[in-house]
């Protein structure tokens, strides 16, 4: 599991917060400030910050606001004082992705930093990289080696699934629902067609294969 960078000036907070994570399977480590914060950030690999809004030298949304530059791609849950409404709104504006209010329960913490986790992994799978090829599930684009290029959306579909496996034998069920749909009652032809198009397309130049597995599936290799 990941680790969280729990930040808070109040050290009891701070003990309870990495008694709560590390109870929850999460290497938890800690922070008394903004600042200390970010000097542990470079030091370290973050998945998630939990960040109290107010702090000395430098508060939750000033933070959240510097870690948004240095790292766009991390969940920020933002701590509030109960009725703090103005924190809450900075704290959106500044990056923050979700609040929880103190006192707060230990389940609702805990659920709050796995559905961030969850959205934000979701997120980066949007990207899969096969050799020298990138595919970005969420427009659609292909590229080999910064050159874009232009798939049919069902080629671009099984590429990127094959490639989101990589390494993994797909049966040529899985591939179907998952390409296809799990209504296609078609020709299981049709995904022998695609991937001798997509083998066509893209020969060892493009620094990767894919693999017949006979009497299961494909699997997508890098060479």
């Amino acid at each position: 599991m990941g680790a969280i960078l729990a930040i808070d000036d109040d050290p009891h907070i701070r003990e309870l917060l990495q008694a709560l994570l590390m109870g929850a399977g999460y290497t938890a480590l800690t922070a008394g400030d903004g600042r200390e914060a970010l000097r542990a950030l470079g030091e370290a690999q973050v998945d998630l910050c939990v960040v109290d809004a107010m702090m000395p030298h430098m508060d939750g949304a000033a933070f959240c606001r510097a870690a948004r530059r240095y790292y766009p791609d991390m969940p920020l849950l933002m701590l509030t004082a109960k009725g703090q409404l103005g924190d809450k709104v900075r704290g959106f504006e500044a990056g923050a992705d979700d609040y929880l209010v103190k006192p707060f329960e230990a389940l609702e913490l805990i659920a709050r930093v796995k559905a961030l986790l969850r959205r934000y992994r979701k997120v980066v799978e949007q990207v899969a990289q096969a050799g020298a090829l990138t595919l970005d599930n969420a427009g659609h684009l292909a590229s080999l080696r910064q050159t874009s290029l232009n798939l049919p959306l069902k080629e671009f579909d099984l590429l990127f699934f094959l490639a989101s496996h990589k390494g993994r034998t797909l049966s040529r069920r899985q591939i179907l629902d998952e390409v296809w749909g799990l209504d296609f009652d078609g020709n299981e032809r049709t995904l022998d067609v695609h991937i001798n198009r997509l083998r066509d397309k893209f020969g060892p130049d493009s620094g990767f294969r894919i693999v017949t597995v006979r009497g299961l599936g494909y699997r997508l290799e890098d060479l």
